[in-house]
């Protein structure tokens, strides 16, 4: 593999922007350079052919007939497949690949900062950011169950080609939900990546609609109820199918990972 592959070169920048050397958070400058990168990257570019990018699994609940078709249904249940090409103490580098109608349920990534590119196809984002100083309620109901405000930062449709998006530990859109409306997969950095051992965990939310419960707190002038959430955390879905897939794109070279966990494909 040559060392000037798209995917060695995004690996060399994130190594720079997220070193654990530097012992500080990536400048916006840093943040830019390496957004711009991944705006560059195509498909094939990781490995991603021509029989990627379409499948037959319909529009989903987006499709006027989705319905009528009993075998077309039974394929909304073809898994999430995640290509892994890197990961280290401080980043990884991977492929989610969604096949119509599946979704990423809502989750969120503490202390993390998660720039994603859109490869191919087209995907509804749904994304909140947690409200400063934490706001919870709780029912009276005897089964009640704690939520915490959030504020919507983004509801839309995203198609390819689009810029890389960009997510904060408090801003951005921390907690997002991903469905796809056609095939799609989606190009990942996370820095650093999930780690149970360093108490970065995966956690789920169902989302509530703010008027699902009371509070003293107000709204601004020109804010409304759908500007805001509640939040409860739940168990992984039951429905979430996810496995992980053959990588088929240029290798990172192992040679160059700096010290500490290197796991590459």
């Amino acid at each position: 593999m040559a060392k000037g592959s798209s995917v060695q070169v995004l690996y060399e920048l994130c190594k720079k922007t997220f070193s654990p050397s530097s012992g500080a958070s990536p400048s916006p400058q840093a943040i830019r350079k390496l957004s711009a990168l991944l705006d560059t990257i195509s498909p094939a570019e990781v490995g991603l052919k021509d029989d990627n990018l379409e499948d037959d699994r319909g529009h989903g609940f987006f499709g006027l007939n989705s319905f009528k078709n009993s075998a077309r249904t039974a394929q909304w249940a073809q898994p999430i497949t995640y290509l892994h090409i890197y990961e280290c103490d401080s980043f990884s580098i991977g492929i989610f690949c969604l096949p119509t109608s599946s979704v990423i349920p809502l989750h969120d990534h503490p202390g993390m900062t998660v720039l994603s590119k859109m490869l191919y196809g087209s995907m509804h984002v749904k994304a909140y950011d947690w409200i400063e100083p934490a706001c919870m309620m709780r029912s009276q109901e005897p089964d009640s169950f704690p939520v915490r405000l959030a504020k919507l930062h983004k509801d839309t449709v995203l198609t390819a080609p689009c810029p890389t998006t960009v997510l904060y530990p408090k801003s951005g859109g921390n907690l997002h939900c991903f469905t796809a409306v056609t095939s799609c997969a989606v190009l990942d950095v996370l820095a650093p990546p999930y780690s149970e051992e360093a108490g970065r965990l995966c956690t789920y939310y169902h989302d509530y609609p703010y008027s699902s419960f009371t509070t003293e707190n107000k709204l601004g002038v020109n804010e409304s109820n759908e500007d805001y959430a509640w939040l409860e955390a739940i168990d992984a879905p039951d429905d979430l199918y996810m496995r992980s897939g053959q990588y088929a794109g240029p290798a990172v070279q192992e040679e160059f990972c700096f010290p500490g966990s290197c796991n590459v494909v």
